[in-house]
């Protein structure tokens, strides 16, 4: 598959994102899925492939009135949905359909109460019978195992993790439909409750309710929509570990499937650090920017923290990152992917609330599971 051979050209979230008391998982999915239809001026009967994820794709499809010929309901977690894409991409290209609806939704603040760490797994698996048992089943306690060796090892201070969350919070004050606007100074983040040291509350994602969803084609086809096209330039995955499952990884300080992610999506797309006008790096905790930034290779080991705390990535930085506040300041619903890959298709369309000037490549980056999986994609504002 040669880079922009692929073409989104439908994306949209739900109607209403951050608390929606009155609309269940499977009824953000649906209207993100409805709202992208629109954004890309087809119906249903337009769609002949139909990703999900967290559902039944069945269920979703029979709702919409969608009988694919193609499907996939690939779970790796948050960036279950970037993985996703690269397998609509896959099956565009080999002929197997010619327009994927990738949908999502989760009531993750209103109707999804995590109360135990039996809640994680699949019956039966790995991971209820030899992992959570035997530790924390909370995301903070599990995802963020690995900082307190990387602030010993890189000497990371307490005030640069706090950076991280300081400097989003400036780009969601510029974004009406972000959940958290008032301004925050690492003073704030740093006496904000303690939740799994060093993770205090304020390092934290958000806990909200949305949807979304893409409609993807292939390129020759891109001209025939409302909407301008973004091209998938490149894309990239890895997987070492179980949803529930850190320990798994390789090497949790220097995790290699970032790397192998990261890569791929570079070497596909054919280009450099230096030609990528705007970066999201899912940031379910402070520390996953600061991971993604040195495993992607923006930065040597050691040196993402302080990079963040000078500024280099807040309004006016010279590498713009998770401008719609990100989920720690816009909305983060459990699985953030979606999300993360509906601002950057926003910026490289110049359309997202705190536009970055000129995008025309944005490099998207996800975990899955506690530091157990990740995907990144290229998107571009022209087909090379």
């Amino acid at each position: 598959m040669r880079p922009g051979d692929i073409a989104i050209v439908g994306a949209a979230e739900s109607t209403h994102i951050g608390t929606v008391p009155n609309v269940s998982s499977t009824g953000l999915a649906l209207d993100g899925a409805a709202n992208a239809l629109a954004d890309a001026g087809l119906t249903a009967k337009d769609i002949d492939g139909i990703t999900t994820g967290y559902f039944p794709v069945a269920d979703i499809s029979r709702q919409l009135g969608i009988f694919p010929k193609w499907c996939d309901n690939t779970v790796v977690g948050g960036c279950s949905w970037m993985f996703q894409l690269r397998n609509a991409a896959a099956a565009i290209n080999a002929g197997y359909c010619s327009t994927v609806l990738i949908t999502y939704g989760e009531s993750g603040r209103s109707t999804r109460h995590l109360t135990n760490s039996g809640d994680f797994g699949v019956r039966g698996g790995l991971a209820q019978q030899f992992d959570l048992l035997y530790g924390a089943g909370m995301p903070a306690a599990m995802f963020c195992l690995p900082v307190l060796r990387y602030m010993r090892e890189y000497g990371l201070t307490e005030e640069q993790l706090a950076s991280v969350p300081v400097a989003q919070r400036k780009w969601a004050a510029l974004n009406p439909r972000a959940s958290r606007h008032e301004p925050l100074t690492v003073h704030d983040v740093l006496n904000s409750p303690m939740v799994a040291w060093p993770i205090r509350r304020d390092m934290c994602c958000l806990v909200s309710d949305a949807g979304g969803a893409l409609v993807v084609t292939s390129a020759d086809r891109a001209k025939d929509f409302p909407s301008p096209p973004v091209y998938l330039l490149g894309s990239g995955g890895g997987l070492e570990a179980g949803l529930a499952s850190p320990a798994g990884v390789r090497d949790p300080l220097h995790p290699e499937f970032i790397r192998t992610s990261g890569r791929a999506a570079f070497e596909a797309a054919g280009i450099t650090h230096d030609d990528v006008d705007h970066l999201m790096i899912y940031d379910a905790f402070a520390h996953n920017p600061i991971f993604g930034l040195e495993g992607l290779g923006f930065v040597e080991r050691g040196e993402a923290g302080p990079f963040i705390a000078e500024g280099n990535t807040e309004p006016g930085g010279r590498l713009p990152m998770n401008t719609s506040g990100g989920g720690m300041s816009y909305a983060h619903t459990g699985a953030y992917g979606m999300l993360c890959m509906l601002e950057s298709i926003r910026q490289v369309r110049g359309e997202a609330p705190a536009q970055v000037p000129d995008v025309n490549i944005a490099v998207c980056h996800g975990w899955g599971g506690f530091w157990s999986a990740c995907s990144t994609l290229v998107f571009g504002a022209e087909r090379p």
